[in-house]
């Protein structure tokens, strides 16, 4: 498949990138920074240089894709991610593309229930705060669009090894949630979704 990756030299970006070209699928890496890419030597593999502020490349980097993977960062302005994701959403339905993943965070609408006191009232309440409004301005866009869009809301990144073993699409009451999930995990069940349908026009959770 022809997959664009939005955020690819992220932590969990550059790992959609590296997964889908291990897959095979042929990948655009859109960057304000290809250096941060030179490592990935990959024929399948089409770096293309833009702003998520600048609508006229992305709109150039959506065309002719299948699908379009979101793990856009907080970044140093702040507010990257709703704009961003705004004229990603905007640039597809110019050209026609209908299927999106998109990476925010757990906490977001009926899953706030599953943070404890520390995530909802210390990160999120205080040292986050201004984060995750951008992520829920985010989901707002998501949620109005009309594209064929799945979000993912993982819980806290860590480190380790892909596993391919942790909860999926779990209510608000959900207990025993660890709160962290593998970034590897994370891209993993992003890049799967471009072919599935079960959580089309659907925000699904995962953590362990």
């Amino acid at each position: 498949m022809n997959l664009v990756v939005f955020g690819s030299t992220g932590s969990i970006g550059k790992l959609i990138v590296k997964q889908a070209l291990q897959e095979g699928h042929h990948v655009t890496a859109f960057t304000r920074s290809p250096q941060k890419l030179q490592e990935i030597a990959n024929p399948l593999l089409r770096i293309f240089k833009g702003d998520l502020n600048d609508s006229k490349t992305i709109q150039e980097a959506v065309k002719n894709q299948d699908a379009v993977l979101c793990a856009i960062g907080d970044g140093n302005k702040g507010g990257i991610r709703a704009s961003g994701t705004r004229n990603i959403i905007d640039a597809m339905e110019q050209e026609g593309i209908r299927r999106l993943i998109c990476e925010t965070t757990l906490g977001l609408g009926d899953s706030a229930g599953n943070l404890n006191f520390f995530w909802k009232h210390v990160m999120f309440g205080l040292f986050l705060k201004k984060a995750f409004k951008d992520h829920q301005l985010q989901e707002h866009y998501l949620l109005t669009s009309n594209l064929d869009y799945t979000i993912v809301r993982p819980s806290a990144f860590t480190d380790g090894v892909r596993t391919d073993r942790y909860k999926i699409g779990f209510g608000a009451s959900e207990k025993g949630l660890s709160l962290k999930i593998a970034r590897a995990d994370v891209a993993s069940f992003m890049l799967n979704q471009v072919a599935q349908n079960e959580y089309r026009k659907k925000a699904v959770s995962i953590s362990n």
